[in-house]
């Protein structure tokens, strides 16, 4: 299909027709290429209307046709690895109608979700865990005495990540029907990075493969035995190691590279694939954005983007917008790196997510992309902090929770001074539960030596992040996603007190409003309306515990707000705080519920907490009273 083939108002007249993948395997097979070009028209249309990912998912739409032809879904498993090339998917099993919904409240989710249908055999958001997963449902199925397939579809992004290469180790040694799509198309989110890249993308630089694969489909392919002994022939030639070679020694039976966008080509390899035993390894070979040219040219800007034209492409706004923290992080890390030579910033995969694109470009030498494989990047900075470098780790909060153990026994445990830019903390919006950074406070905390700090807008969040480099022990510095209050950040690169918070507003009322992070906005409007102190504590940990106990001698109701889970949050530090030093007070505690918070509008989600500022002013009143009694405090 060319680059420029797709025309989003076209007829679909194949596709219109396709309420189950019964109805797909229904058709002809020489309908099937027709089918893929109304499938993708359908997938662009959809995302300019919503936003979400495109480029992946465009991608994969050849893949997930010959997927559903060939095998008995939902009987056999299909498991996405990360779950956001999904969207053919999604259409093909009965979803076509809803795609109007795609990640907003109460509509579809951009990722597998087994809740939403049973085609989704397992939820994934996260990489590397397909198979595993896959793995499991093949023993099952064995154990069961059941004769099914489990088919795991993964990116070579997610190879870098050691749980697949753990899962494979243990396939290897099973006779469960699994079978491995390696889905290679040279790019993950974030260029992908290490040995195990380089390896595979040798396959593709061979004048053979190119040869092959333009003239030999009819000819070779046709007698495969030749096809993979010419093949490999050339590998070695070339001095190269065979992909078999690597895959095999796990247990695997290797076959490919294949086109991935060529469904002559995918459709008998997976018919012969689905008869033999044990575990098979397929290797096919795809373009991200295929079949619409502005994301074939530049993948990352088109892997989630907004609503948008499909005609024109995506346009930068005539108004510039405000920094988001992610570029406050960014140009604050550029800033002390040209200060501090011993600063390096580590990031596993999310060079444009974490805001170091213009890192990597001034200081190439300071940066470090470790690939998908969050436990490694943690001891990774452990190991250069022993060496008196200063790694500052960019991650997701979702994402810090995979490396976990690293966190508490390699930097924790030894106190080692490694700083965590924890972005997307609280509730991200479309992407839901997955990636909420719902849970690091609670996770982190309980971590002896461990700090945390809590800004309230840009300019703090640059403050605290200069705070957190200057101290000789593990910190963290979370901060939400997208933009704040529009509060400019400082030139220069001074912090602000360590452990300290301060009086944003004094009130008279007897209540007082405790606030970590960027929910300080929302509770001075609350504050406003209710005459209450508010108090921007900026630490989760440790607590300002002079200024805790000032403001629990001079109100008689307490009150703490954080965007992120209130069991075990810091209105929990609070608490706990409070008890020891003997102090006997009300305490209200808001945060995110004891729950999985979906995918929806983030400002219209935190209304939905009670996070907001008519939220925060309901809680107060529904517990303290409007005219409240306390105010001979």
């Amino acid at each position: 299909m060319s680059s420029d083939s797709i025309d989003p108002s076209a007829p679909r007249p194949l596709l219109s027709r396709i309420d189950s993948p019964a109805d797909l395997r229904a058709l002809p097979r020489e309908q099937l290429d027709a089918l893929a070009g109304e499938l993708r028209s359908y997938v662009l249309e959809s995302v300019a209307r919503t936003g979400g990912h495109l480029s992946s998912n465009l991608g994969t739409v050849e893949l997930t046709v010959a997927l559903h032809y060939v095998f008995d879904t939902p009987r056999d498993r299909i498991v996405w690895d990360v779950g956001h090339q999904t969207y053919p998917h999604k259409i093909l099993t009965g979803r076509r109608e809803r795609m109007a919904t795609l990640r907003q409240q109460g509509g579809l989710s951009g990722f597998p979700q087994r809740a939403e249908s049973e085609y989704d055999t397992f939820g994934t958001a996260h990489s590397s865990t397909s198979i595993s997963a896959a793995l499991g449902m093949a023993m099952a199925a064995r154990q069961k005495g059941e004769d099914r397939h489990a088919i795991a579809v993964i990116g070579d992004g997610a190879m870098t990540a050691g749980m697949a290469f753990e899962a494979m180790n243990n396939a290897g040694v099973t006779d469960g029907r699994l079978l491995v799509i390696l889905n290679d198309n040279d790019m993950s989110i974030s260029p992908p990075v290490g040995a195990l890249n380089r390896y595979l993308a040798q396959l593709m630089s061979g004048r053979f493969y190119a040869a092959t694969k333009n003239v030999g489909k009819s000819v070779l392919r046709a007698v495969p035995p030749l096809f993979e002994l010419a093949k490999r022939f050339e590998q070695h030639a070339k001095g190269m190691v065979v992909p078999a070679t690597l895959f095999e020694q796990f247990g695997f039976n290797y076959v490919g590279p294949i086109d991935g966008h060529d469904l002559e080509s995918l459709i008998p390899t997976l018919e012969n694939l689905r008869e033999l035993r044990g575990p098979q390894f397929l290797h096919v070979v795809t373009k991200k954005g295929q079949g619409y040219k502005l994301a074939e040219a530049d993948p990352v800007a088109y892997h989630g983007p907004g609503k948008f034209d499909p005609a024109v492409g995506l346009v930068k706004s005539a108004t510039p917008s405000k920094p988001t923290f992610t570029n406050v992080f960014g140009q604050w890390l550029c800033d002390m790196a040209a200060q501090d030579t011993r600063l390096v910033g580590i990031t596993p995969a999310m060079r444009e997510g974490s805001g170091l694109v213009e890192f990597e470009k001034r200081f190439p030498d300071r940066y470090y992309d470790v690939g998908i494989a969050e436990q490694h990047a943690v001891t990774f900075a452990a190991g250069m902090a022993c060496e008196g470098v200063k790694p500052v780790v960019a991650i997701y909060s979702t994402f810090l929770q995979r490396g976990y153990d690293q966190l508490v026994h390699d930097v924790a445990l030894q106190n080692l001074p490694v700083l965590f830019a924890l972005d997307r903390a609280g509730l991200v919006g479309a992407d839901g539960a997955t990636h909420a950074g719902a849970y690091d406070i609670p996770f982190l905390r309980c971590i002896p030596n461990m700090a945390i700090a809590c800004p309230a807008d840009e300019r703090e969040c640059r403050q605290l992040l200069s705070t957190a480099y200057a101290q000789n022990g593990p910190v963290a510095v979370r901060y939400p996603r997208g933009a704040g209050v529009g509060a400019i950040p400082l030139a220069s690169l001074e912090g602000l007190p360590y452990g300290k918070g301060e009086i944003r507003r004094q009130g008279g009322s007897g209540i007082a409003i405790l606030c970590f992070g960027t929910l300080l906005y929302p509770a001075l409007e609350a504050g406003e309306k209710l005459d209450a102190t508010v108090v921007n504590m900026r630490w989760a940990k440790p607590l300002d515990l002079e200024l805790l106990q000032q403001v629990a001698a001079s109100h008689q109701g307490l009150v703490t707000v954080e965007e992120g889970a209130v069991m075990g949050g810091a209105g929990s530090a609070v608490s706990e705080a409070l008890q020891a030093h003997g102090i006997v007070r009300p305490l209200l505690q808001l945060g995110l519920p004891d729950a999985f918070i979906e995918h929806g509008d983030h400002a219209r989600l935190l209304s939905l907490a009670g996070l907001d500022a008519a939220g925060i002013e309901g809680s107060i009143v529904q517990r303290f009273g409007r005219k409240t009694m306390l105010a001979e405090s």
